[in-house]
């Protein structure tokens, strides 16, 4: 009997050094895994996924196959977490967590967001759960990829494009943000604010096209409050070209030229000639 106990209490010891062994373990990811934050307009996409690669494999048609669900990486469900409303390809989304979900086919692929974020895989998938489901047609790609890619391409104040690529294959998928109203709205309640925001704020109607006469207010603001700063004075001018007012850009730009030359500062010497320039023509 005590044979048995003291034979027990070795095994048990060796399980209790194995397991603490293996927990102390750290080996490398068969798919490394990978988060990206984007900024989309004055908000934030982030991406979460596993990254695949080749290793001599064939992808689509076959690891990967057509016209079945793919978790789009690999382990756990890709997701995707917005912090505002978007548009893709499009199609109305709310702010949110998502999983990202394709069906592969070689001459369409069909994009799902769903609302379940908790997979493995896509064993559980449903379709019950979509929040959105279009379709995109692939690219093909002069040089493959090795190793399986989600990117944010092309980003612009109001956009960017979700790339998907590997193998030979490119899929896209355009984002698209409308925030105006949010950002006028923070506009007008920090212009209530002791400290305003003049030249932040004056770029922003300029350049979206906006109120011009409070632009150019805005404008006169900050170049009052910063009458050496040949970056305001170079933005004031343009907005003055685009009212039509030539004379008045010609002579708010020369002030420029002649702060930028003082600051040794050759993007607004450049920058304040070509406004000069374009005001003479």
């Amino acid at each position: 009997m005590k044979k048995n106990l003291f034979a027990i209490a070795i095994a048990a010891t060796m399980m209790f050094t194995a397991n603490e062994s293996f927990a102390q373990l750290k080996l490398p990811a068969a798919s490394s895994s990978q988060t990206v934050t984007q900024g989309l307009g004055i908000e934030n996409v982030t991406l979460n996924y596993s990254r695949p690669s080749m290793n001599g494999r064939k992808i689509f048609g076959d690891l990967v196959p057509y016209n079945e669900i793919w978790r789009t990486g690999a382990n756990t469900n890709t997701t995707l977490t917005f912090e505002g409303d978007v548009e893709l390809n499009g199609h109305k989304l709310s702010a949110g967590t998502y999983a990202l979900f394709t069906i592969p086919n070689k001459s369409e692929w069909t994009i799902i967001i769903s609302k379940n974020t908790k997979q493995w895989g896509a064993y559980t998938y449903k379709q019950t759960e979509d929040a959105l489901r279009f379709n995109v047609k692939p690219q093909t790609l002069a040089t493959p990829v090795e190793t399986f890619t989600i990117s944010f391409d092309n980003v612009t104040p109001t956009g960017a494009v979700l790339s998907l690529v590997w193998e030979k294959t490119s899929v896209k998928v355009d984002l698209k943000v409308n925030q105006q109203a949010k950002i006028l709205a923070s506009i007008d309640e920090a212009m209530k604010g002791e400290k305003k925001p003049y030249f932040a704020a004056a770029q922003y109607y300029f350049s979206n096209n906006l109120d011009l006469n409070k632009a150019l207010n805005w404008f006169d603001e900050a170049a009052k409050a910063q009458p050496k700063a040949a970056h305001v004075l170079y933005w004031k001018a343009k907005a003055q070209l685009k009212a039509g007012d030539k004379k008045g850009a010609i002579e708010t730009a020369t002030k420029g030229l002649e702060v930028a030359t003082a600051d040794k500062n050759s993007e607004y010497i450049k920058l304040n000639t070509q406004v000069i320039n374009a005001a003479k023509k």
